[in-house]
């Protein structure tokens, strides 16, 4: 095992890896981290997350029910002692553990954004999870190079090659298959290493986490000769030099092959693929050699883009300290000690406490009041962070998620990061006068935390609506308001996340005049509203020509256009997915104003809403139930009757998987009762996929639901 090494030790910015853990929801994400944390020396003992005792869980709701809220990050070292082509030299590893669930799905898209590999965890019996395919294309999205790791080897029903099929056909890439398992459930012993020929062993129990290194057991020779030149002939066709020597016949050294399968990795043409299972302290080491190995430093990203503030051009920044400084706010956590911390990853030069830092977001000047390397929930105190570390930085007032740091003197503004909007809501009103003032800094606090977590007011009911991802997001957010803030709260029933859109070309007119003595409102537009492709939101098309509406009314009438979107025509709920055309109109030299003008606006879409065939969306969620055979017809049957439609069903082992696309109005509480229908033996996943259009009698009852 690696020695303890203090967090502040420096190491050269090849020897850093910025690297996350990503799952789906109970793969063993979270139990792998600790293992790792055990490993590198990080901690004396294992904590268990069926226990509540894991390091990386530290929020008393994630103890509570053994899953992972929010991201947690954390800084350790990892000397290489299995491969023998490494440097016995430290490696810097900044970890971060992300949510399976996809309640918490921006903490997961926020650390992809910064990290510059990932380590994907799946389960050796369930495969490829629909969680799984969603964090991976959350991480495709930025170019995340990944290694995977098939655990639970130990489990009934475990399957590798079935998971290798898995990861070809569900993620698309091609797997590069490293060890061999010895055995499956019960009869799983450790793994061989291909490219070196060796066998594993590790003892099962906590004290002995040492593998045992030995020959290649007789019986599994002929397997790995076979797997072995399937993986050679894999990493030689993505190296021409190599491909030569494989055709050729000659030998092709394991550290040539090695530095090939580090190039294809980082160029995303392969996925190193290992197995073994975190629980019983198998396989885990392998893993940590392989991301020092595979996964890229951020000398190998080299260099990222942003554009210039002041002049929208393109800039390039080299992720070294030489650079100017840049850094990215990722995520903004209030910690009951120091206040807000927010987490940024140092992309260029250098950060020094108590020093002032631009906000080129917001055009902002902030100052640094301390730098912290985070262990969970625990803190060390640092004084210079450099290009390629994960930072808290506290004392930062006006930074939000998503929001570039920089040099005042020389601006940048990196790519931001992009989340999902609410599906589901809830009223939520505070129990006494005491609780109302509290109630409002406490959302605050946590809306600026959480992207995904929207708050507003109902202004015909006075009543505050908070909106989330999912029933789970909303139920953490409501705890952790009682736990962490002391607010009590009386919660509504969870609402659906509708929205309204139109469905035809139409024709507006909007005439604002009011003349009546002194000075009058004159506002007069003709529009043009034009339905467009679901998801795309709204679009304002200015086609003014010849200044028949002067050009300091075109955004006053945008903005009355989009005003009147947020209150919607049919249901009151948000429209979208509208593209909106200013094509004519007249002005008056005296009484016109922006007012006016806004006024008219808000008036011509009210018109032309009349005849653009209004229809209700409603949002449509993706649904993967995991079902015993026996039950299901039943199951099928059940969601028949909630309007989803099956799109398939596959067979794994004793149990099938059955893929669905269900209305999120008919899925509530449907995990309760799909574990009575089962006898508490199937489990479901659902994640947002896409708005449609509601059935014209299922709008009517909501239209006549909100009149009330």
């Amino acid at each position: 095992m690696a020695t303890l090494t203090p967090t502040s030790q420096k190491v050269p910015l090849s020897r850093i890896r910025n690297i996350g853990i990503i799952a789906h929801i109970d793969a063993g994400k979270t139990t792998t981290t600790e293992r790792i944390l055990f490993f590198t020396g990080k901690t004396y003992k294992i904590g268990e997350v069926h226990e509540g005792a894991a390091t990386m869980d530290w929020m008393a709701q994630e103890q509570e029910r053994g899953i992972t809220i929010v991201s947690a990050a954390t800084t350790t070292f990892w000397t290489p002692y299995l491969d023998a082509h490494l440097d016995k030299l430290p490696y810097r590893l900044n970890i971060i553990d992300t949510p399976g669930h996809v309640d918490f799905t921006a903490e997961v898209e926020r650390s992809l954004r910064v990290l510059d590999g990932g380590v994907t965890v799946l389960d050796a019996s369930e495969g490829v999870q629909s969680q799984s395919e969603t964090v991976w294309r959350q991480a495709d999205k930025y170019n995340v190079p990944r290694i995977c790791f098939i655990n639970k080897m130990d489990k009934l029903g475990a399957d590798f090659l079935a998971t290798i099929e898995d990861i070809r056909v569900k993620f698309g890439v091609k797997p590069a298959v490293m060890v061999i398992p010895m055995g499956a459930e019960n009869d799983f012993k450790g793994v061989i290493q291909l490219l070196e020929r060796k066998a594993l062993f590790w003892n099962d129990s906590a004290t002995a986490t040492e593998p045992e290194i030995a020959e290649v057991p007789e019986e599994y020779k002929a397997q790995v000769e076979q797997k072995r030149l399937e993986l050679v002939e894999a990493i030689a066709e993505t190296d021409d030099a190599l491909l030569e020597k494989f055709f050729a016949e000659e030998e092709i050294s394991v550290n040539e092959l090695k530095a090939a399968l580090r190039r294809a990795v980082i160029a995303y043409k392969l996925v190193p693929v290992f197995a073994g299972s975190s629980l019983k302290n198998t396989g885990v080491q392998p893993v940590l050699d392989a991301v020092v190995e595979y996964l890229p430093s951020p000398t190998d990203i080299d260099h990222i883009t942003g554009i210039d503030p002041k002049t929208d051009a393109e800039l390039v920044r080299k992720l070294v300290p030489e650079e100017k400084l840049s850094l990215l706010a990722f995520k903004i956590q209030t910690d009951p000690h120091v206040g807000k911390l927010t987490y940024c990853r140092v992309y260029s030069g250098v950060l020094n406490s108590g020093t002032y830092i631009y906000n080129s977001t917001r055009r902002k000047k902030e100052r640094i009041g301390r730098l912290l390397l985070m262990h969970a929930n625990q803190r060390e105190e640092i004084t210079e962070a450099k290009a390629g570390e994960i930072v808290a930085i506290v004392g930062l007032k006006d930074t939000k998620t998503g929001d570039t740091l920089c040099d005042e003197a020389n601006p940048i503004i990196l790519e931001g990061i992009t989340f999902s909007d609410p599906v589901i809501s809830l009223a939520i009103e505070p129990r006494t006068k005491s609780d109302q003032e509290k109630m409002g800094m406490a959302l605050a606090k946590l809306g600026e935390e959480d992207p995904t977590f929207k708050i507003s007011s109902n202004s015909d009911t006075g009543q505050t609506i908070i909106g989330g991802m999912g029933e789970l997001h909303l139920e953490i957010i409501v705890d952790r308001m009682k736990r962490e803030f002391g607010v009590d709260a009386n919660v509504g029933k969870p609402q659906v996340a509708y929205k309204e859109t139109i469905t035809k070309v139409a024709e507006a007119e909007g005439k604002y005049i009011k003349q009546s003595g002194g000075r009058g409102q004159y506002g007069h537009v003709l529009l043009r509203l034009e339905p467009k492709d679901r998801g795309t939101g709204y679009e304002f098309k200015n086609e003014i020509t010849g200044g028949v509406v002067p050009r300091e009314y075109i955004e006053p009438t945008n903005k009355g256009i989009q005003e009147s979107l947020e209150r919607g025509f049919l249901a009151g709920y948000p429209m979208t997915d509208i593209a909106v055309a200013l094509h004519d109109g007249s002005y008056h030299d005296v009484d016109s104003s922006e007012l006016s003008f806004k006024m008219a606006g808000s008036l011509g879409m009210r018109e032309g809403v009349k005849t653009a065939g209004m229809v209700l969306l409603e949002p449509i969620m993706k649904l993967e139930v995991s079902t015993p055979d026996d039950f299901m017809g039943d199951v099928i049957g059940d969601l028949g009757s909630r309007r989803a439609q099956i799109q398939g069903t596959a067979t794994r082992g004793a149990t099938t998987i059955i893929t669905a696309l269900a209305p999120l109005a008919e899925m509530q509480g449907y995990v309760t009762i799909l574990r009575s229908m089962t006898q508490g033996r199937a489990s479901s996943v659902m994640l947002p996929s896409h708005y449609e259009i509601v059935p014209q009698s299922i709008t009517e009852k909501i239209i006549a639901e909100r009149q009330k």
